[in-house]
């Protein structure tokens, strides 16, 4: 496979916007890392991991000889109190600024982190699917595409979910493997029905067994991340390969973005490289 259409994300590197998320590393470790990896590109990260001025960030980016993918925006969706088009046009605009075009949408849940979440009633399913038909509207009149992100702990979680909003809403998906295996979806299973709708991609590879102690309670999310949840692809539990493959056949011509969620406990970013290789080899072993 080549490597033209693969990104890669600071949160394989333990970068995240969630407070007392372990070790924070340097922009410039992480972004060397990549680049001597042979990608070209990447995600932005955190809003506070690089500039926050569009040239600024570019410059920094072709630095490392890297090009910006676009960046992930947790926002609340289901509050009819709030106003969340403003912020994703504010979002687009610095994407496109910067020279990305992919805005990663999560359906916050209005607190911190990732470990709890509450259940939306019809009122507020219907507020969050009116949102995403807004925000949809407007990044398409920026040149961007918004892609929903089923995440753990996020207000779409579930299969059923993620079905409620690709049938109830225009909004493409931001098919992550590894959320949506924890949320109860098998990812495979999701392309066969809904490829079409797929507009990005995250590739992670999944503990099949740590999953299920997130799902009955067992284990928090970020318990399990700090456990080892996420694998380098191809070892884990779910099948990448065929997946990717599927995509392909389907016409999918968007970015693979690797990543990997890690809490580093110290600053050594050796395991994240050799993590993020072994996932590159495997992607070119699997698919040629």
């Amino acid at each position: 496979m080549k490597l033209d259409r693969v990104a890669a994300a600071p949160i394989s590197w333990g970068v995240c916007e969630v407070p007392g998320w372990g070790v924070q590393l340097d922009p410039a470790v992480v972004l060397s890392q990549i680049r001597d990896l042979g990608l070209h590109a990447t995600e932005f990260g955190p809003v506070d991991f690089l500039p926050a001025e569009p040239t600024e960030r570019t410059a920094m980016l072709a630095t490392y000889e890297l090009r910006a993918v676009g960046g992930f925006l947790p926002v609340v969706l289901h509050d009819a109190n709030t106003h969340p088009g403003d912020l994703v046009d504010r979002f687009a605009d610095a994407c496109v600024a910067a020279g990305g075009d992919v805005v990663v949408l999560a359906a916050a849940s209005g607190a911190s982190g990732y470990d709890l979440r509450a259940e939306l009633n019809d009122a507020q399913w219907s507020v969050l699917l009116d949102h995403l038909d807004e925000v949809t509207k407007r990044g398409a009149a920026r040149g961007v595409v918004v892609a929903l992100h089923p995440h753990v702990g996020t207000m779409v979680q579930t299969r059923a979910e993620v079905d409620h909003v690709l049938t109830g809403s225009d909004v493409g998906l931001c098919l992550d493997t590894g959320h949506l295996l924890l949320g109860g979806t098998d990812p495979v299973a999701l392309v066969t029905e809904w490829a079409q709708r797929v507009l990005h991609v995250h590739l992670k590879d999944v503990d099949a067994a740590a999953a299920d102690q997130v799902r009955t309670g067992a284990s928090t999310f970020a318990e399990a991340v700090r456990g080892g949840l996420f694998r380098p692809l191809g070892k884990g539990d779910i099948d990448i390969a065929s997946l990717v493959r599927m995509l392909e056949r389907a016409g999918y011509e968007g970015w693979y973005v690797l990543e990997q969620d890690v809490m580093l406990q110290d600053a050594q970013p050796d395991q994240p490289l050799a993590d993020a290789a072994t996932s590159i080899n495997f992607l070119r072993g699997a698919l040629g």
